[in-house]
């Protein structure tokens, strides 16, 4: 096991490298100058030619990233030109509140999404299936910007049941209850999409297992059916599922920048578009490559469980 992991952590480096190489080379394709956008008023010729020379933005763009990697390497992600404070600091002192965002989203979306999955396996081709298949249909079909729009003006402007924007109050609170009421909406509109994502390949997954002569075997024995499904076939679907949720995190991080803004919540995402909207390029490029390594590594992990649970694999 120790190995497996080993060889799995020794393929992520050269995936890490095509992403910043991939990062670096979609910023430096964004239109416009950067020491242009920086000097707003000031952006004479000469103060702009001053400034590209500062930042080294006149150098040939493969030396600029063999500079931006080798200070990679020493943990230096640069320094913000907006903020004037290091990249590190900022990405993550904001990636916090991202992975509380995202982790709320993701075991919200895997609690409906298996559960939903083994209903409409179990109830195949009844009202039950056919409702559930309805509804997973619209959730992924639904664009999480428009449905975080829909539950303000319901909950927060019409009903006035929640907060809507930012992740504690302004005057007072700061305390859990306050986290939650702030979560609740930017957590389900950030799961919906990846609840019916799980559902469908847990359907599919289930349906599939209760097929095997194993369960035909099981029932014959006298197991009670609710053991049946929930401890055998379940147990045999999660293997098929268990990457796909890996995959749904990474989902969920980068739906973080469309919630993030809708909601104001204040973590990576959010910090990401003011940083493009300022051609803050180090910034930028520090943020998506942390997001995008957190997405490398939970799938890391995703794998790593999916070997502990199934012993072939092994």
């Amino acid at each position: 096991m120790g190995a497996y992991i080993l060889k799995r952590l020794a393929l992520t480096v050269p995936i890490l490298v095509g992403l910043s190489i991939v990062v670096f080379a979609m910023m430096a394709l964004i239109p416009g100058d950067p020491a242009t956008a920086i000097l707003g008023a000031y952006a004479t010729p000469e103060n702009v030619e001053r400034l590209n020379r500062q930042l080294g933005l006149d150098r040939p763009l493969v030396a600029q990233y063999f500079t931006w990697a080798g200070n990679l390497l020493q943990g230096d992600m640069g320094r913000s030109f907006a903020l004037n404070r290091p990249v590190a600091d900022e990405v993550f002192e904001r990636f916090g509140a991202t992975l509380v965002l995202a982790g709320a989203a993701l075991v919200l979306a895997s609690a409906l999404g298996l559960l939903a999955g083994i209903i409409s396996a179990v109830r195949q081709f009844g009202w039950t299936d056919r409702a559930l298949t309805l509804l997973v249909l619209v959730g992924v079909s639904t664009p999480s910007f428009w449905l975080g729009l829909l539950l303000i003006m319901l909950f927060a402007v019409e009903l006035r049941w929640l907060p809507a924007s930012g992740m504690f109050a302004i005057y007072g609170g700061g305390d859990l209850p306050d986290l939650l009421a702030h979560l609740a909406m930017p957590a389900v509109t950030l799961a919906v999409v990846a609840a019916g994502v799980i559902a469908r390949l847990t359907r599919t997954a289930m349906l599939e297992v209760l097929r095997q002569d194993c369960i035909s075997t099981a029932r014959a024995k006298g197991v009670a059916e609710r053991r049946v499904i929930y401890v055998h076939a379940f147990k045999a679907a999660l293997v098929s599922v268990i990457p796909l949720i890996g995959v749904q995190a990474g989902f969920v991080l980068g739906g973080a920048v469309y919630v993030e803004t809708v909601f104001q919540w204040p973590g990576v995402g959010r910090m990401l578009v003011d940083a493009i909207a300022r051609r803050d390029l180090l910034l930028v490029q520090g943020g998506v490559l942390v997001v995008a390594a957190f997405y490398v590594l939970f799938n890391l992990l995703a794998d790593v469980a999916q070997t502990l649970v199934d012993p072939r694999l092994r």
